[in-house]
């Protein structure tokens, strides 16, 4: 019998070492979770003052793994800062969650981005770059167009 326990162990070790070979793949024991995030909609609105505006945008997540939009930088502010809304109350927050297969919607009346210590006072049809910087994924870089201060995208 010591023969057989020995061929056991070494049918299981194999079996063992395949399976978490299989578990692996290419992104380093994630597999297929890693985020696969997308920008869409972004825009800023035309700001009724000069050093102050709001951004919003969409960033949608086609891949398995949650990520969490951390900051965003742009020549146009000093400081963006993010924000959420429940009801009427705004809260700064240090990130927004990016649920894997789902999205994070940045609109009006929702969360949105604030944007203080504007460089100038940015007009209608401009184009103002950001970068979105994210806890896991790289950042992504896009460029913003200027909407009127009463603009509303269609869905």
């Amino acid at each position: 019998m010591p023969g057989l326990r020995k061929a056991a162990a070494a049918v299981l070790a194999l079996g063992l070492s395949a399976a978490l070979a299989a578990c692996s793949g290419d992104g380093g024991g994630k597999g297929g979770s890693d985020p696969k995030l997308s920008v869409t909609g972004a825009y800023v609105s035309q700001p009724p003052m000069t050093d102050m505006a709001a951004g919003y945008l969409t960033v949608r997540n086609a891949g398995g793994g949650a990520d969490e939009l951390t900051s965003v930088t742009t020549p146009l502010a000093s400081e963006v800062t993010l924000h959420t809304t429940k009801g009427t109350r705004m809260k700064q927050v240090s990130s927004l969650d990016v649920p894997a297969n789902d999205r994070v919607e940045l609109s009006t009346g929702g969360d949105h981005l604030m944007l203080t210590n504007l460089s100038h006072r940015p007009k209608v049809g401009e184009k103002v770059s950001f970068t979105l910087h994210f806890a896991t994924s790289a950042p992504i870089e896009i460029k913003v167009p200027v909407e009127p201060t009463t603009y509303r995208p269609k869905d």
